[in-house]
């Protein structure tokens, strides 16, 4: 028997046997079809445009294997690895901001402002600038810068546990402490390595291949899964810690257990792209609005940040026809008057500071 009933916007829908119930929300539901229709048909025009254009009738097939040679090299050994490592680095930042923003109840809490990603840059700028970790790679320091950051900022905001509150206050401090250590290595750099290192920080796609993408796919195919079974507790914590260990919950862990997660996804997509600026923190809060949820949905906010980051690439090649602008440019220019918006609304509603 199957029991189905409407509250508001959402549709409960019971099983008697076998004793399983969930809730639908047919809004969250339409936003992600829709914001993947938009994604697809985006990612059909990076494939189709370029120096060597394509008709869809040739890169669609060629994306399954199929249609002519010269457009499954173009397509699969060019434009895809790049298409796809932006996509993938576009959800791993908004699933990763959800995080953030559900854990701190913050909406400006995003890993770009807590510092992770500022990490990152420090080690990749040092192993540029000073040779540190030589041969391992911008994608490797990358993802060690992040995840030692994010360890350093759980350390340092714990005391006797950690709160949402803390955590933003340390991961302010620590973002800035590593934008100046960044600073300080790209004045004492030679030309070429502070053009290398300006290159990296902005957040840049051009030239990712399949080695980007790759590291990524296996981090999310992971991560992604992982968080999906922990998005009861991320729902509890929402309500704050009481209620959340009112309702069974483990707060310490639960809370560790999706930081690890979310900071891993940041760090493989930084790792990939670069620390590309604002998707973190912007692609929640659209998605947020898009499904109208109490809380950022994550998998709103995956696919808010695939389209984010594969759009703002896709513009970033195009605007100028003998330019070609890094990826994490066009999101810094977008980004910026969207934060100004939320920090005019977070002071009016109070939830400013």
């Amino acid at each position: 028997m199957i029991e189905v009933s409407r509250v508001g916007g959402r549709t409960a829908v019971r099983l008697a046997r076998p004793p399983v119930s969930g809730v639908v929300r047919p809004r969250l539901l339409v936003t992600c079809a829709a914001l993947a229709c938009a994604t697809f048909a985006v990612l059909c025009v990076s494939l189709t445009t370029g120096e060597f254009p394509l008709p869809v009738t040739e890169a669609v097939p060629a994306l399954w294997g199929g249609g002519d040679p010269g457009a499954r090299l173009i397509v699969q050994e060019f434009r895809l690895p790049r298409a796809l490592a932006g996509m993938l680095a576009g959800a791993a930042f908004g699933v990763s901001g959800a995080i953030f923003q559900t854990l701190t109840r913050n909406p400006l809490a995003s890993p770009d402002m807590l510092g992770i990603t500022q990490g990152a840059g420090v080690a990749v700028v040092g192993g540029i600038v000073l040779g540190l970790g030589a041969g391992l790679g911008t994608q490797t320091l990358g993802l060690t810068g992040a995840l030692l950051t994010a360890v350093l900022i759980y350390v340092l905001a714990w005391k006797r546990g950690t709160t949402g509150f803390r955590i933003v206050l340390v991961g302010i401090g620590v973002n800035w402490v590593c934008v100046s250590a960044t600073q300080y290595l790209i004045v004492r750099a030679k030309v070429y390595q502070a053009q290398e290192a300006v290159g990296w920080l902005v957040g840049n796609l051009n030239g990712r291949g399949w080695e980007s993408a790759r590291p990524l796919i296996l981090a999310l195919a992971v991560l992604v899964p992982l968080v999906l079974v922990l998005s009861p507790w991320l729902r509890a914590l929402h309500l704050g810690d009481q209620v959340a260990g009112g309702l069974g919950v483990p707060v310490q862990r639960a809370r560790l257990a999706l930081l690890c997660a979310a900071v891993g996804l940041v760090a493989f997509a930084t790792a990939a792209a670069g620390p590309v600026a604002f998707v973190a923190l912007a692609a929640p809060q659209i998605a947020l609005r898009l499904a109208g949820t109490a809380r950022p949905p994550l998998t709103a906010s995956a696919v808010t940040g695939a389209l984010v980051v594969l759009g703002c690439d896709l513009l970033g090649q195009r605007l100028f026809p003998d330019l070609e602008l890094p990826v994490g440019v066009i999101t810094g220019v977008l980004g910026a008057p969207f934060l100004l918006w939320l920090l005019a609304r977070a002071n009016r509603i109070g939830s400013g500071g």
